[in-house]
C-alpha cells in the first residue's frame, strides 16, 4: 500500500539509534524528507548516511531538547532547512537518572526527566502546530511507554512522564478534532535497542534479552524490534490515518496485561 508521504517532511526526535532511528529509515523509504535529530553528530550522521545510501533524504540536527537553548538551536537547525514539519515523531526521552527505589528519586531528577520527556515533546508541539494547522494536515506522534500504565517499583518518574505524554497527546487530539491533524501515541513493551542491549549486559544469562525470545514459553514476551515500532509509526503518518488521532497503539508483544 502506498502511504501516501512522497515529499512529506518529518522531524524525528532522538534518531541516531534504536526506535528513532528506525522509524527515521522507514519513514524515508516511504518518500519523506527526514530529520535525523540526536545529541551525537556522529552518530546522528551515520544515520543519515543510511538513509541517503538507500535513496532516501536525510539531514541531521543536533541539540539537548531537555534545554530551552538545545531545543532553540533544533528549531533553528530545521528552519533552516524547511518552513514547516508534516510530520513530528517526539522519541526523546528516558530517565534523568539510573533506576533507583522511590523514595531515593530526588527532586531535581523529577523535574529532569519530566523536562526531558514531556517539556520536549511540548516545545517541538507548539513550534511546529500552528504550521501544521494552517496546511490542514499534520501529524504529531509521541513515543510512551508499557511503563506508563504499568509501573514497576524502579523508575516512578520515567513512568510518570510517559503517563503525562500519553493524557497529553489525548487532549491534544482533542483540541485538534476536524483540523486534519491528528495527535497519537505509540507504546513500545520491550524493545531490542542498543540501550536496552546496554542495560542487560553483564547481568548474566538470566536476564539475557534473548530469554524473552523464547517463542512460546510459558509466562515469556517477546522481544520486540525497533522496526516494530517503525512501521506503528509509518501507519499513524499516513495519508490513510485521518480517523486515527488520540489513540495509544501498543507495540509490546502482548505484555500489557491490561485493557487499552
Amino acid at each position: 500500500m502506498d502511504l501516501g508521504l512522497a515529499g512529506k517532511r518529518a522531524l524525528v526526535t532522538g534518531s541516531s539509534s534504536g526506535i528513532g532511528a528506525a522509524s527515521a529509515r522507514m519513514l524515508a523509504a516511504e518518500g519523506c524528507e527526514v530529520v535525523v535529530h540526536g545529541r551525537d553528530a556522529q552518530k546522528a550522521a551515520s544515520v543519515a548516511e543510511d538513509i541517503e545510501r538507500a535513496g532516501g533524504l536525510a539531514h541531521v540536527v543536533i541539540g539537548d531538547l531537555a534545554s530551552d537553548v538545545g531545543a532553540n538551536s533544533v528549531i533553528e537547525g530545521v528552519a533552516a532547512l524547511w518552513d514547516g514539519v508534516d510530520i513530528l515523531v517526539n522519541n526523546v526521552g528516558g530517565g534523568a537518572g539510573p533506576p533507583v527505589a522511590w523514595e531515593d528519586v530526588d527532586e531535581t531528577t523529577w523535574l529532569g526527566t519530566y523536562q526531558k520527556n514531556v517539556v520536549a515533546a511540548a516545545r517541538l508541539i507548539r513550534r511546529y502546530l500552528p504550521g501544521m494547522r494552517e496546511r490542514a494536515w499534520g501529524r504529531l506522534i509521541q513515543v510512551g511507554s508499557a511503563s506508563a500504565t504499568q509501573p514497576i517499583a524502579v523508575l516512578p518518574d520515567y513512568a510518570a512522564a510517559k503517563a503525562a505524554i500519553t493524557n497529553m497527546s489525548v487532549s491534544l487530539a482533542r483540541s485538534l478534532a476536524g483540523t486534519g491533524v491528528t495527535a497519537n501515541t505509540v507504546t513500545p513493551g520491550r524493545i531490542l535497542t542498543p540501550a536496552v542491549e546496554r542495560a542487560f549486559a553483564g547481568r548474566g544469562s538470566n536476564a539475557s534479552w534473548t530469554s524473552y525470545q523464547a517463542d512460546g514459553a510459558a509466562g515469556t514476551v517477546p522481544m520486540g524490534k525497533p522496526e516494530d515500532l517503525g512501521f506503528a509509526i509509518c501507519m499513524l503518518a499516513s495519508m490513510h490515518s485521518n480517523f486515527i488521532t488520540g489513540a495509544n497503539i501498543r507495540v509490546d508483544g502482548g505484555q500489557m496485561k491490561s485493557v487499552n
